[in-house]
């Protein structure tokens, strides 16, 4: 699901307000912190942890042309 960051919280976690409408507490994976700088603003993809609702794992960030595109094509519904 597609989410975009709202705050920096330290320490590989972040705010999320998902398009579901829900703000999740995200975790940053080790080998997307080294490799991918987020920061707030950022559209990011998430999977909401299965046995907590409110926190939630990113798996990928989205550049600012690959946003356009998603506007464009009407994916993104924020």
């Amino acid at each position: 699901m597609f989410g975009i960051v709202v705050a920096m919280l330290g320490g590989g976690h972040v705010k999320v307000k998902c398009e579901d409408g829900k703000e999740r507490l995200g975790r940053i994976p080790g080998k997307l912190r080294k490799r991918i700088w987020i920061r707030e603003g950022d559209v990011v993809i998430v999977v909401p942890w299965q046995f907590q609702d409110e926190k939630c794992d990113i798996i990928w960030r989205y550049t600012n042309p690959q946003v356009e595109w998603l506007e464009r094509k009407g994916y993104l519904t924020f």
